[in-house]
């Protein structure tokens, strides 16, 4: 959707439908570990006036205010210096209740100010949440209030988006999808196998998620980014059951080895020079 705006804030909305009872999802969506199950791993003091943080890989995190807490139908955080000389970023998450055990959930991000030097960015945040959404509804069917963890790996690619796909989709045994494969990764790759749950390609993204079997219960995210005139290259793992965290602790340090060899950052940055 456009970015809208009035006389204080410039703003971006999304409405999506996941399975639940809005108590389930109240606890997916507004407390640290419901959140850590399908996004990234976040704390959160579950109150006015508390503090919710993000942490996106080791040493860069986001941490912002709790300004409304609602349960279960409203949570809204304010997050301050989420990029360098940005003005205050409102994320505001209403959840309503259908019929059929569903809810909508709908959320706005607002930017106050009045320029309008900051919407890339805001959709940016538009176009990076229906993968982390998807991720949302299958937790929600399949593994609501397990335990859970999360792990991954992201790197840059110095070439072009389509390269970075087909290179590591083609490693990891993902090329070509179908919604109901069963694909798993050659050798040489991190253990992963699983049956394709939603394919998601385009000029800016490209992202499959699979529902594993292997190396454990879990979904993983597998996807490209254009990113200027370059590309990232990601993947976001998460497990479920009592040996989430274990399994989770295991497998971070192969999938960042593994990313780094085949996407080294040190390409990215001689390319960007």
């Amino acid at each position: 959707m456009p970015v809208r705006s009035d006389a204080k804030r410039r703003w971006v909305e999304l409405e999506f439908v996941v399975p639940g009872t809005p108590e389930q999802v109240w606890r997916a969506i507004a407390t640290g570990p419901g959140i850590s199950a399908w996004f990234t791993p976040t704390t959160a003091e579950e109150r006015v006036g508390g503090k919710i943080e993000f942490t996106f890989s080791p040493g860069v995190t986001s941490s912002g205010t709790i300004t409304a807490w609602e349960p279960p139908t409203r949570v809204e955080y304010e997050e301050h210096g989420w990029s360098e000389n940005a003005p205050p970023l409102a994320s505001e998450f209403v959840i309503s209740s259908r019929s059929g055990d569903r809810c909508v959930v709908r959320l706005v991000h607002s930017l106050f100010s009045t320029s309008d030097s900051w919407d890339n960015e805001i959709e940016g945040f538009e176009s990076g949440w229906p993968g982390f959404f998807q991720i949302l509804r299958l937790y929600l069917r399949h593994f609501a209030d397990q335990n859970a963890a999360a792990t991954g790996a992201m790197s840059a690619y110095p070439g072009t988006h389509a390269e970075a796909w087909k290179q590591l989709a083609t490693a990891l045994g993902v090329f070509g999808p179908n919604v109901g494969e069963r694909r798993s990764a050659p050798a040489g790759a991190p253990p992963l196998a699983g049956t394709i749950e939603h394919v998601r390609q385009s000029d800016q993204t490209c992202e499959v998620l699979l529902r594993l079997d292997e190396p454990a219960q879990g979904l993983a995210l597998i996807g490209s980014y254009r990113w200027e005139d370059k590309a990232r290259v990601a993947a976001s793992l998460f497990f479920y059951g009592d040996r989430a965290t274990e399994i989770a602790a295991e497998h971070e340090p192969r999938w960042r080895a593994w990313l780094e060899a085949r996407f080294p950052a040190n390409a990215a940055q001689k390319a960007n020079a």
